[in-house]
């Protein structure tokens, strides 16, 4: 609370960063059993987010990456008063191009956001310690996503188009290319277990103690449900009446969403737009389809 009312003019991005979070979350996951849906009632999570699993490390690295993200744009767009473009890269530019335009402020995004991160998890009323130590790591795997987000972007200029010089920048890719590569992190996490190691407590890995745990790897405590029926005490929705694919092969196919049950076939019809013409000057006009389709759900 006493951050927030410290930095009154960044509440605008943090309150855009968790709806960034929340709608990233569920389009990336959208096809998986655990759908995110739970992350609506945020932040009165259930159990599948309010313990140490693997989908509350995924959910709590995307948070922390998203609002370095939000915060980084906010100051390249002119929205924040204590903050303004990145500066010019320090490598040489080439021949062909010179470094110019307005970059996205990283370094700013992940100073303010880490410290809206990491302040919850700096609290001993936040948990266990093993929790905060695990959601400390995978909010800085998040942020380490954000900056491998970072690339070269350019705008053309010259005769007709030409392209004879560029002016390039440094910016973040979009929030939904994070959270895909948030979630291929997710499904190789590690479990690990608390372990005094020195002076300091630490998370090692539960089944290769041998290693330290990476950098860039996402960790959990316990163990997830296998979310195929509801469960409120392990906060599982459950996938029936979830819609399945009857002819593919990943997890959104019918034989993995439905966890076996099987499922239900009908047909809907859709309307739709179609056979549209564009008239000089300047309109579209269509006609309204009909389509049947057919849709299979979990029993």
């Amino acid at each position: 609370m006493q951050l927030c009312k410290r930095n009154l003019e960044l509440m605008h991005s943090i309150v855009h960063a968790a709806k960034l979070t929340k709608s990233a979350c569920k389009s990336t996951f959208s096809d998986m059993r655990w759908n995110c849906s739970s992350i609506l009632t945020a932040p009165h999570f259930t159990p599948d987010l309010a313990k140490g699993t693997r989908e509350a490390a995924y959910v709590f690295s995307l948070a922390a990456a998203v609002v370095s993200h939000s915060i980084a744009r906010s100051c390249a767009s002119g929205e924040l008063p204590s903050c303004s473009c990145a500066h010019a890269p320090s490598e040489q530019a080439a021949p062909d191009f010179r470094w110019g335009g307005c970059g996205d402020n990283v370094r700013y995004g992940l100073q303010m956001g880490s410290a809206f991160s990491d302040a919850p998890m700096k609290n001993r009323r936040s948990g266990p310690q093993a929790f905060r130590l695990m959601q400390l790591h995978n909010n800085a795997v998040g942020r380490q996503a954000l900056m491998d987000s970072l690339e070269m972007k350019c705008k053309c200029h010259g005769v007709s188009g030409s392209c004879s010089v560029k002016t390039c920048w440094k910016g973040l890719q979009d929030v939904n290319s994070i959270s895909a590569d948030l979630k291929s992190k997710y499904l190789s996490a590690i479990k690990v277990i608390p372990r005094q190691i020195g002076t300091r407590r630490q998370l090692v890995p539960r089944e290769m103690e041998v290693r330290p745990v990476g950098e860039n790897e996402l960790v959990y405590l316990v163990s997830s449900s296998d979310y195929c029926s509801q469960n409120a005490k392990q906060g599982s929705f459950g996938t029936i009446d979830r819609q399945c694919n009857k002819t593919g092969i990943g997890s959104d196919s019918c034989g993995l969403m439905c966890c076996g049950r099987g499922y239900n076939a009908y047909t809907e019809v859709v309307m739709e737009r179609c056979q549209c013409k564009y008239h000089w000057c300047c309109y579209v006009s269509c006609k309204t389809c009909h389509r049947t389709v057919e849709r299979h759900v979990c029993k």
